[in-house]
């Protein structure tokens, strides 16, 4: 990956946890080489879609994690696997710093603890560092600047977050559940919007979004107008209609959203 004076938004995956046509969700921003990964999804593919684009793991320095949902931690064990294996090999430079609520750091330590060798252990809290964050908390995390807020979540204590990019320009993640109002001053007027669709509202009796607290392709369209949203971007879908998600997801977003409507594949690149 080279270099560049933009930032840019490299989606990694983009299914839900059940998927197999594509990633888990999870993403990388960055900004002139300097990269922050957000969640690894569910296990080693991690490592294969880092090198599909074109990302080193030496470029990786900072990391958040939204929540220990197993389709969003498992790569989480494998990107510290590897980052302690270079370390100790003298060929990673600096520390690895992983954000995340407690909840999260508890689940990632244990994981690591219980399963990885001595060698890699011994990395954390020695180059490897888990940063505790609470909701409502400021950080900077490679170049950007957050602010993480609680989604308020039904099912697992999940943190989203406001990004501040170079330019100014304010990016917000939801995660992977439905808008909560009590973070609408988080949201309202954002540049850019990454919002989980779990299916096209065409689709609600096929794939049951509401049943597992999800939102429709027709929900996120409607939030994102009545938040005044640029641009709205659409993740952690189903994958058993890959071949027209784009262009019906845009279609039915469209209906009640009038910003600019992105529909990423898995290894897409947006410049922010």
């Amino acid at each position: 990956m080279k270099p560049d004076n933009h930032t840019e938004l490299i989606m990694l995956g983009t299914g839900n946890a059940g998927v197999t046509r594509c990633y888990n969700t999870c993403f990388a921003l960055n900004h002139d080489g300097n990269v922050l990964l957000v969640d690894a999804g569910g296990g080693n593919g991690i490592l294969m879609q880092l090198e599909k684009a074109g990302i080193a793991i030496g470029q990786i320095h900072e990391m958040f994690v939204t929540h220990a949902h197993t389709d969003h931690i498992l790569g989480v064990i494998w990107v510290i696997r590897t980052i302690a294996q270079l370390m100790n090999q003298g060929l990673y430079q600096g520390s690895f710093k992983m954000f995340s609520h407690d909840k999260v750091i508890q689940v990632v330590d244990w994981i690591c603890r219980m399963t990885l060798p001595k060698k890699i252990v011994a990395c954390l809290g020695n180059g490897i560092e888990f940063c505790e964050v609470k909701d409502g908390e400021c950080f900077d995390a490679a170049d950007f600047k957050l602010q993480c807020f609680d989604i308020a979540s039904t099912k697992e204590k999940q943190f989203g977050f406001q990004a501040i990019l170079p330019d100014g320009q304010k990016l917000v993640c939801l995660c992977d559940e439905p808008f909560n109002e009590s973070n609408r001053h988080y949201v309202e007027g954002a540049d850019w919007l990454l919002s989980e669709a779990f299916c096209l509202y065409e689709d609600r009796e096929r794939f049951k979004p509401y049943e597992k607290h999800h939102s429709t392709a027709l929900d996120a369209g409607r939030l994102a107008d009545k938040l005044n949203v640029k641009n709205l971007l659409l993740y952690h879908t189903e994958d058993k209609t890959l071949d027209t998600r784009k262009e019906k997801y845009t279609k039915e977003v469209a209906a009640n959203y009038h910003g600019r409507i992105w529909v990423p594949d898995d290894l897409e690149r947006i410049e922010l």
